[in-house]
């Protein structure tokens, strides 16, 4: 178990995808089979956590999405602009290793993710997430995630006055 400080890094060719396994079928599937197709599409940019050694301890995804006005909270949604939607940026997936679970990589990769996301010159009211399950969501929620009211898996998370932290 390594407790080294862990390096994030856009994903690339030279890095061995097939060495991570996070547990989840659906998650370390789409890592080793499908990713670098969606990055080199422009569909996600994928980021993945290094140890020391080059090892993958964890990903994440992100793309631009949007979330329609009308599915926010009542509050939130009458102090926003009356256009159909609001841009977003979606982590379509975040995953850890088994072997390094339980070390707060998760919620690092979380917040690096926020960083770039709010470091961005493209404006986006809210960083998104489709929960895999209430496990899943559960995390999002202690994160400070708001789960939509009609879709409790659907949750988001406001960047207006959050700054990013170097």
């Amino acid at each position: 178990m390594s407790h080294a400080p862990f390096l994030v890094a856009s994903l690339d060719a030279t890095y061995d995808r097939k060495a991570f396994h996070s547990g989840s079928v659906p998650l370390d599937r789409y890592f080793h089979e499908q990713v670098t197709q969606d990055v080199r599409r422009r569909v996600t940019a994928c980021f993945v956590a290094l140890t020391e050694e080059q090892r993958i301890a964890g990903y994440y995804t992100l793309a631009s999405a949007s979330l329609l006005l009308n599915d926010l909270p009542d509050g939130m949604s009458r102090r926003l602009p009356r256009y159909p939607s609001v841009p977003t940026v979606r982590m379509g997936q975040l995953a850890v290793d088994q072997k390094f679970k339980g070390q707060g990589l998760g919620g690092a990769l979380l917040a690096d993710a926020l960083n770039r996301v709010i470091s961005a010159e493209i404006a986006a009211y809210a960083l998104m997430v489709e929960a895999k399950d209430e496990s899943s969501a559960a995390f999002y929620k202690h994160h400070g995630f708001i789960a939509l009211p009609d879709s409790p898996l659907v949750l988001f998370l406001p960047l207006a006055g959050m700054s990013h932290s170097s």
